[in-house]
């Protein structure tokens, strides 16, 4: 608790200083946000990548490095008209995995007011929608955003978007399809609650609309604020032929879906060679006990995760073009915070991470990016890694 209190505190820290810097508003962009307000023509292409590095260290145990092409993703946009635009996110991971990550029609109804469609990224956190490597320190994603809120997350929805730029405010809510949690087995897991479970628009299950929405504040310069939500419940194939006169049907259907709700703050702070963000999440997860005793799995019923970050470019005083940025990053989550009597706490669940690196920037565009990480869990045992990276974007 005391850890999570200073994160608050130095969000609520970077607010105030920031209110008495400057009043202008920088909205912040992600890819698919920066084709829609493209004016270069009704085609328009984009794409991003990078290549990993990554080295597990001990003292007495020799491990092998791995090198992975870890992702590869073509963005593609077109304008049908001044108000109606499609965009698709197309990425290949690990050269042999080629998955759709987004791909829906955008139409602006009001300067302020759009209406989307399609495959959808949830708009939780940070990095669900912020994932180009040039946008976040460090080699590989922040692992709350990976364990917790997996990136990325997408799923079949519509719902409303805009920006309101005389109050520094982008909101977005959507109904989607929530995770599948049960299809001959439990797709939920204690150790990776949601991961498993995302349905990535193939051949969706669905009876129940979840909701997920987030507003955005931008009115102080440098300053980003967010607010994220979920909420809803996972679907399960038993649910399908489902006889409403059988009990038993009835219960093992009931038994075989969990709800789901999320909450998530996250700040991002820029002004002049300092940047810093953070990130809490937590999750509520009801009906476990049914579903743990049904699938034999594992799920807690809470589950939190936080992490706070400051870098600094060192370009000034080097007297350098080229953005350099040390960096050092703190993350905490355990994923088996509370649990049913039904179940035992797993302490490998619950993690503390210390993360710090450079990104060296030999373009706004293309970033080299290295890293050393330890990892404790709640048993003791301490995984350290070497991280070595190359990412880019372009359009």
């Amino acid at each position: 608790m005391q850890k999570i209190i200073l994160i608050l505190s130095l969000i609520t820290t970077v607010n105030s200083y920031a209110q008495t810097i400057d009043s202008s508003k920088i909205q912040l962009k992600n890819s698919a946000q920066t084709l829609i307000d493209s004016k270069d023509g009704n085609l328009l292409m984009a794409a991003y990548g990078e290549v990993h590095f990554n080295q597990p260290m001990a003292k007495n145990t020799n491990y092998n490095g791995s090198l992975d092409v870890h992702r590869q993703v073509l963005l593609f946009g077109y304008k049908f008209d001044s108000k109606t635009s499609f965009i698709t996110e197309i990425e290949i991971e690990h050269i042999k995995e080629v998955y759709l990550e987004q791909a829906f029609l955008n139409y602006k109804a009001k300067p302020w007011l759009n209406l989307q469609a399609g495959l959808l990224l949830i708009p939780m956190g940070i990095v669900n929608e912020y994932h180009e490597p040039t946008t976040f320190n460090g080699v590989e994603r922040p692992l709350i955003n990976s364990v917790i809120t997996p990136t990325t997350w997408r799923e079949i929805g519509a719902g409303v978007a805009g920006n309101i730029p005389s109050i520094g405010l982008r909101y977005q809510f959507y109904g989607v399809n929530g995770p599948l949690g049960f299809d001959q087995e439990g797709k939920l897991k204690g150790e990776k609650p949601i991961r498993g479970a995302r349905q990535k628009g193939s051949q969706v299950t669905m009876s129940d609309i979840d909701l997920s929405g987030r507003l955005s504040y931008y009115g102080v310069r440098g300053l980003n604020l967010g607010i994220s939500g979920y909420f809803g419940k996972t679907e399960s194939s038993l649910y399908n032929n489902l006889h409403e006169d059988s009990l038993f049907q009835k219960r093992q259907a009931d038994s075989s879906s969990i709800g789901v709700q999320i909450l998530s703050g996250d700040f991002r702070y820029q002004r002049k060679n300092l940047e810093a963000r953070g990130e809490i999440i937590w999750m509520n997860l009801s009906n476990t006990e049914k579903y743990n005793a049904f699938t034999g799995q594992n799920i807690g019923e809470t589950v939190y995760g936080y992490y706070a970050e400051i870098g600094y470019n060192l370009a000034s005083i080097l007297k350098s073009k080229n953005k350099l940025v040390p960096f050092i990053r703190y993350s905490n989550y355990d994923t088996h915070h509370q649990v049913t009597s039904s179940i035992v706490t797993n302490p490998s669940y619950k993690n503390n991470v210390i993360t710090g690196g450079l990104s060296w920037f030999l373009n706004p565009n293309f970033v080299v990016k290295g890293d050393y990480q330890q990892i404790t869990n709640g048993n003791n045992k301490t995984v350290n890694s070497l991280n070595l990276g190359v990412g880019y974007w372009f359009r």
